[in-house]
């Protein structure tokens, strides 16, 4: 009962959205599907595309360090998703369930989480260069911006993360 009641607050649901998107659409098998079966210069190819970009991956030949450091990434959008989104105001102290300012904030921490997940994994690279984790942390904010809205929806009609 008590984990049932975590996901019924905004960041507890908007969490929920966030590891069940990347979960999916970050799983080998997406990311290869997609891949294969989508254009990228279509908009909507791009977006199936888009959708995998915190990819990770389950070898069993590779070392345990190995796998962490390669599926950081989507570790990380993960848990900064639920670290902004307690941070945020928005869903925080929004007085009325489902108003817009709880939208706005799960769309916000996922735009955030995106764009330092990638930032901060780029640090884990050989030779990470600062022009490098620009790039990343671009690519993870433009991640967060078109993906974002559905953990947005996600953080709607829950109560407030504290009592």
């Amino acid at each position: 009962m008590a984990l049932g009641n975590r996901y019924k607050t905004a960041p507890g649901a908007g969490t929920l959205a966030a590891l069940i998107l990347v979960l999916v659409f970050g799983s080998p098998w997406y990311s290869d599907w997609a891949l294969e079966n989508t254009n990228e210069g279509t908009a909507g190819g791009w977006w199936l595309r888009l959708l995998a970009w915190p990819h990770w991956s389950f070898d069993t030949d590779d070392s345990l360090r190995d796998v962490i450091v390669g599926d950081l990434k989507a570790i990380l959008v993960v848990v900064l998703t639920a670290v902004f989104l307690y941070l945020l105001p928005g869903s925080q102290l929004a007085r009325a369930r489902g108003t817009i300012s709880q939208f706005f904030a799960g769309w916000a921490a996922y735009i955030f989480a995106g764009g330092f997940a990638a930032l901060l994994a780029t640090l884990f690279l050989s030779n990470p260069s600062l022009l490098d984790a620009f790039r990343a942390a671009g690519a993870g904010a433009g991640y967060g911006l078109f993906v974002g809205w559905i953990v947005g929806f996600a953080s709607l009609g829950g109560r407030r993360g504290t009592r």
